[in-house]
């Protein structure tokens, strides 16, 4: 089966995210004020062939886990569905 997979990655809080800070500082010096605590992270997505959507799932944590996300400082949540 082909499945259509989706990985949202993001920071751990209380990990610094220089990168969202300097966007919220560029948003309030363009005007857009109120934009507060902004955080980036990153959208993976990809097809995979695999036998069923549990061990799709299964080697998708395991593509995180050993080279999409770095667990120390980020958090993943994946996203499986059958491709059409």
């Amino acid at each position: 089966m082909n499945f259509a997979v989706t990985i949202d990655v993001r920071g751990v809080e209380g990990i610094a995210d220089p990168e969202g800070r300097t966007i919220e500082r560029a948003l309030g010096s363009l005007g857009f004020s109120g934009a507060s605590t902004v955080r980036v992270g990153k959208v993976i997505t990809f097809d995979l062939e695999a036998d069923d959507r549990s061990s799709a799932e299964s080697t998708v944590r395991e593509m995180c886990d050993r080279l999409l996300a770095n667990p120390v400082i980020e958090r993943y949540e994946i996203t499986v569905s059958t491709s059409s």
